[in-house]
């Protein structure tokens, strides 16, 4: 992805699988089973140090596997922490995931 870059890896079935923040559109993914499938999480800046993370979406068939907790911790958090930027929780994994998952690096980047 020419305006991405590599964030992070997971492994599936023993294939690494990299998760790539593509800031042109505004999303992390992981590409899955070849370039065919793939999960993303959507986020939109509202502000110049605002994003508000909107969406998650994993396939059928690959849920269940950590798949939608790596996009939410290693892709969106780290990002909101690295990036030290404020976050609106639009997505309800993400809410939940924070929820089940108290840090407080991410509960000061989050607006309640």
């Amino acid at each position: 992805m020419a305006h991405g870059s590599q964030v992070n890896a997971l492994e599936i079935n023993n294939s690494p699988i990299h998760v790539e923040h593509d800031k042109k559109r505004r999303q992390f993914v992981i590409r899955l089973n070849g370039s065919h499938d793939r999960a993303v999480l959507l986020y939109e800046y509202v502000g110049k140090k605002t994003v508000d993370l909107q969406h998650t979406e994993v396939p059928d068939a690959y849920r269940g596997r950590g798949i939608g907790k790596h996009l939410a911790k290693q892709a969106a958090m780290d990002f909101v922490v690295e990036e030290d930027l404020k976050a609106h929780l639009t997505c309800w994994y993400i809410q939940k995931y924070v929820k089940e998952n108290p840090q407080p690096r991410y509960f000061e980047h989050i607006y309640q």
